[in-house]
């Protein structure tokens, strides 16, 4: 069988070297907020080239602190909106309304699934506040018409980028586009902790400050709280792992580059739909890669008897879940067509070429 993602085999690769930093931190006898959650920051913050980067528990609290901070300091208030792509994951989503801030969905453009620029300003009103732009699947999606935008309209803009890591634009990494950005460190993103843990990159001191306490019960000094906070720390052994994975970062996301050209220039069957995603060179690292079928489950489960595993992200789309039953009623038309289509193919630095080959070949004589 040929795994959607191994990550035993991802973390493996690096065994030595994880193994040693937890033994270290684990008889250095401080595991939280601690010299390795300090070193992490600090070569997270080299690594984009932001004066600031705070660790904290995953990437929806990286999220949610974002919007939360810029509450505590004026430049929001609860029901301001905020914009969203659709066709996104639910955390993107939960960390808004979790603000008591109110999402105002915008639907993807159908070729490369991230939010369609051309349809941001029509969506834009009085009470709009930020856009939330998700680097879906691993793609950069900025332009200078965003940043225009923001301009004229006086918003504010936040990377979600939690699969993008190690993606660029015009020279400049994700997570160091705009004002704020929150990142993921679940174990099977491209930079993946073994467990649990997020961070937030920004450029503004004071958001930094406000989002660090924030992050700690509310306080900058112990025993004094300036805010009504969280418990979101990243805590010193998932700082280790990530200080010894991210060294490696780059390496692996060229493989999946590698892997994702063969599938672009070798899959030829015409029942399904490539990705294209219009994008410069290196402005996407491929945490999924995703192709599209009407014939999905079918496709889905020819794979699976042929040993190839897939998944499906994802395949509710948000405002069809429960959660926002609010808003079953939009009409949102692409949004619902790329959730019943999409496939995640097998895709990580760990694959080999005889496993991508299979793939292909699987992919090319499927015959609905």
């Amino acid at each position: 069988m040929i795994k959607f993602l191994d990550l035993q085999k991802i973390n493996l690769s690096h065994q030595q070297e994880i193994e040693e930093a937890l033994l270290e931190t684990f008889r250095s006898g401080w595991y939280l907020l601690g010299e390795k959650v300090k070193t992490f920051e600090e070569q997270l913050s080299a690594y984009c080239n932001v004066p600031h980067a705070i660790g904290v528990s995953n990437g929806l609290d990286a999220l949610r602190l974002i919007f939360r901070a810029y509450i505590e300091l004026g430049v929001m208030k609860e029901g301001d909106e905020v914009l969203v792509p659709a066709n996104t994951y639910i955390a993107s989503l939960l960390a808004i309304t979790d603000n008591k801030l109110v999402p105002v969905l915008v639907e993807p453009d159908i070729e490369t699934y991230n939010i369609d620029i051309n349809k941001i300003e029509e969506k834009i009103s009085s009470k709009t506040k930020a856009i939330l732009l998700v680097h879906l699947y691993g793609s950069i999606v900025f332009s200078e018409e965003i940043k225009a935008l923001a301009e004229k309209y006086s918003l504010k803009i936040v990377e979600d980028n939690a699969q993008a890591i190690g993606a660029v634009w015009k020279g400049k990494k994700s997570g160091s586009l705009v004002d704020a950005a929150g990142f993921s460190f679940y174990p099977g993103k491209n930079l993946g902790a073994l467990g649990d843990g997020g961070a937030v990159s920004c450029e503004d001191e004071t958001l930094a400050k406000c989002i660090r306490a924030l992050a700690n019960y509310g306080s900058q000094k112990k025993y004094v709280n300036q805010y009504q906070g969280y418990n979101s720390r990243l805590d010193e052994i998932q700082a280790a792992v990530l200080s010894v994975k991210l060294k490696y970062l780059d390496e692996e996301n060229n493989r999946r580059k590698e892997i994702a050209n063969r599938y672009l220039a070798e899959i030829v069957n015409p029942s399904i739909i490539l990705p294209n995603h219009k994008t410069e060179e290196n402005s996407h690292v491929y945490h999924l890669f995703v192709i599209r079928t009407e014939k999905r489950d079918q496709l889905q489960d020819y794979l699976e008897e042929n040993g190839i595993q897939t998944l499906i992200h994802y395949p509710i789309p948000p405002h069809h879940q429960e959660a926002y039953s609010h808003l079953k009623a939009l009409e949102l038309p692409i949004t619902e067509k790329i959730h019943r289509e999409v496939l995640s193919l097998p895709i990580s630095p760990v694959m080999s070429d005889n496993e991508v080959t299979k793939v292909i070949i699987t992919l090319n004589s499927f015959n609905p």
